[in-house]
């Protein structure tokens, strides 16, 4: 039998937070009646024993041949006859013929209806071909009817936004044009796309429509705030951004179109599409996530040029999402001073067609030549700090000596047992996450319920068994960040870990894996094998999805057993040199005994392949918000330590706020950190 969800997709390996926010964040006070409230669902998503095993492309061939059915090939899709189908469709929604208006991802198999909005996994279109189960032809329908007060919430809000150009004072409506960067974008544009103005929350309003534009299904408000020299533009959408499918411009596009430009912001699909006339989509979510249920609707496009931003975040986005769309097809504008994003390049009165001619192809076959990598090298050292990747809010002295956390890269972590290790990563894992890292966390060793709960603590930086009032308020913001917990537990098979995160990467864009420990999947290799060989072909495997995947993987590995009065080095790493070899990045969580008091602790960055750059700084845990980050006020004290020969040492803290160096033999009480979450806002 099949269930109707929301749009979603049901996960049989990936088990994200649940719970649906049925307030309104974001919106003027005028447009809320009465207090938020929060509807949970009593149903769990299973934690199989068995996790299903992936589809492939070629399989799924195999069984529309084996059973009679046409196929056509596509991009990232296969087109088939629908099931769903009645006779007097004859056309789906993009105007194709509808006995091919069945799309079946290559990927996972799962399949989308075009004419009856049905879709569903591989297992389901098995189970509808075969005739298996109750309802097995009732299909699960996409355009499910959204929450009655989604609905009323959509129509209030639409009702009484306006366009633009019927703003009643002349003033008001320059001011907004000038705020969002619409000076030069004309009336017609924004008509033609539907863009509305809200006054009351002083925010544009897009709309999403169903295909075809039969209907409105949610919309997204758009509201600009100055700070300093910049402006910053916070989004809301209904539904929530996990459901928000709208790629904004799609009843815009012809059947006969053959080429898009995809941008990552509204704002610049109308500027582009003015410029040069040619169809353009935004994405529903930014540079964050392609969700794979948009690609049927890009499969009738030969050439599709990616112009995301102008940072190297948004070109690492755009090489990500080409691999999902089929590289073969698809061109990067490459960020740059005379390539900025549409909307400011309009701005600017730059050429927009003179820009998108020189998009480069994303597919080659190998660099043959510098010529090729070029302009790589240019913009890393033109971008210092984003070559350097996302920095650290709570780790301030992480930041001085990794200089930020980036893709494509291996960071092993270790530390004594009971130092800390899973509490810290998460803190660290967290950190990235409330800032648009896309996350997938594999914890073998604790459940998820408790993982989570840690994390949560962490998140609002105090114990809320002590104020269970706040936690829907908690719980919702937490929620909203993209994080992801894999159901394993217990002992796995690295084949069966390394498809599932293969899995997330291509459904979620996750960008960061952590797997907490690599222990655990050694248990599952075979009983013949060395341990050692066993460990170093799990972290070959780890070190080859890291590179290939352009996803950072951290990976938590036990120290082999040394004397509690000796630190650990990059050595004491349980195996062979391999982990520290194919590491990018090695952290070792330190837990040194004092002469008086109790155990302190201190991280150290002993590999550091970016820059080279090691050291350690101190860290004090704070029990009451399970956080290394933000310790209690305190004094710099003196301190005795034991140094590697046994001898008492008594040397003065530094006030000095950085790094201390890697052989420094005093432990010092961590400064306080400027970082403290405002409890008022979500993280994001």
């Amino acid at each position: 039998m099949w269930v109707l969800l929301r749009g979603g997709y049901p996960l049989r390996i990936l088990l994200p937070l649940h719970g649906e926010w049925m307030g309104r964040r974001g919106l003027p006070r005028s447009l809320v009646p009465g207090p938020p409230r929060r509807r949970y669902r009593k149903e769990a998503l299973p934690a199989l024993e068995v996790p299903v095993l992936p589809v492939t492309a070629t399989e799924i061939r195999q069984y529309l041949r084996a059973h009679g059915i046409p196929f056509q090939d596509g991009h990232s899709c296969l087109r088939a006859p629908s099931p769903f189908v009645k006779a007097w469709q004859l056309k789906d929604q993009t105007g194709a013929p509808a006995s091919f208006s069945l799309f079946i991802d290559k990927t996972t198999g799962r399949f989308l209806c075009m004419t009856s909005l049905a879709e569903g996994s591989w297992e389901d279109f098995q189970a509808s071909v075969e005739g298996r189960g109750e309802g097995a032809r009732e299909g699960v329908m996409l355009g499910e009817a959204p929450e009655a007060e989604d609905i009323e919430e959509v129509r209030r809000i639409w009702d009484r936004a306006i366009p633009l150009w019927e703003l009643p004072e002349p003033e008001e409506a320059q001011l907004a044009r000038v705020m969002f960067g619409l000076t030069k974008v004309t009336d017609d544009t924004l008509r033609r796309f539907g863009v509305r103005y809200l006054r009351p929350a002083r925010s544009l309003v897009f709309p999403w429509l169903s295909p075809g534009g039969l209907g409105l299904r949610g919309l997204k408000l758009l509201s600009a705030e100055g700070r300093g020299d910049e402006v910053h533009y916070k989004e809301t959408t209904i539904p929530r951004p996990g459901v928000y499918h709208n790629l904004f411009g799609l009843p815009l596009i012809s059947r006969r179109d053959v080429e898009v430009v995809l941008t990552s912001r509204e704002l610049d699909s109308l500027a582009l599409n003015q410029s040069t006339g040619l169809p353009t989509l935004a994405l529903p979510r930014g540079t964050a996530c392609l969700p794979p249920a948009l690609l049927p609707y890009l499969e009738q496009f030969r050439r599709i040029v990616l112009w995301l931003g102008d940072d190297l975040r948004s070109w690492e986005a755009a090489k990500l999402f080409a691999r999902k769309l089929n590289p073969k097809r698809c061109s990067l504008v490459r960020p740059g001073d005379q390539q900025p994003r549409p909307l400011e390049a309009l701005n600017r009165g730059l050429n927009l067609s003179r820009i998108l001619r020189t998009a480069l192809p994303a597919w080659h076959k190998s660099i043959v030549s510098f010529r090729q990598l070029r302009e790589e090298v240019l913009g890393e050292l033109s971008n210092v700090e984003q070559a350097a990747g996302i920095r650290w809010n709570r780790f301030p002295d992480l930041n001085r000596l990794l200089k930020g956390h980036r893709k494509g890269e291996l960071t092993v972590f270790t530390g004594p047992t009971g130092s800390g290790k899973t509490t810290f990563i998460s803190e660290y894992a967290l950190d990235l996450c409330t800032q648009g890292v896309n996350t997938l966390w594999g914890s073998f060793e604790i459940s998820n319920v408790r993982l989570a709960r840690v994390m949560l603590t962490q998140f609002a930086v105090g114990r809320l068994e002590e104020q269970l009032d706040k936690y829907d308020e908690w719980a919702d913001r937490f929620e909203d960040l993209p994080l992801y917990f894999m159901t394993f537990h217990g002992q796995q098979s690295i084949r069966t870990v390394i498809d599932t995160m293969q899995h997330a990467v291509y459904v979620y864009d996750i960008c960061h894996v952590v797997i907490d420990n690599l222990q655990f999947m050694m248990g599952h290799e075979q009983l013949s094998t060395d341990r050692i060989a066993a460990q170093d072909y799990i972290v070959g495997a780890f070190r080859k999805f890291a590179t290939d995947n352009s996803c950072h993987v951290t990976l938590v590995i036990h120290p082999r057993k040394e004397d509690d009065d000796k630190e650990l080095q990059t050595a004491s790493i349980f195996g062979s040199a391999k982990a520290s070899q194919e590491a990018d990045n090695v952290l070792i969580l330190q837990d040194r005994k004092l002469v008086t008091g109790p155990g302190k602790r201190y991280l150290q960055v002993s590999k550091n392949r970016f820059d080279g750059e090691v050291g350690v700084f101190p860290l004090e845990f704070n029990k009451s918000s399970l956080t290394f980050s933000i310790p209690p006020k305190s004094k710099a004290r003196l301190k005795k330590v034991k140094d590697d020969n046994g001898l008492v040492t008594k040397k003065p803290s530094s006030g000095k706020k950085g790094a201390v160096p890697q052989n420094s033999e005093t432990c010092l009480d961590q400064a306080h950190h400027p970082y403290q979450p405002n409890p008022s806002k979500p993280s994001r």
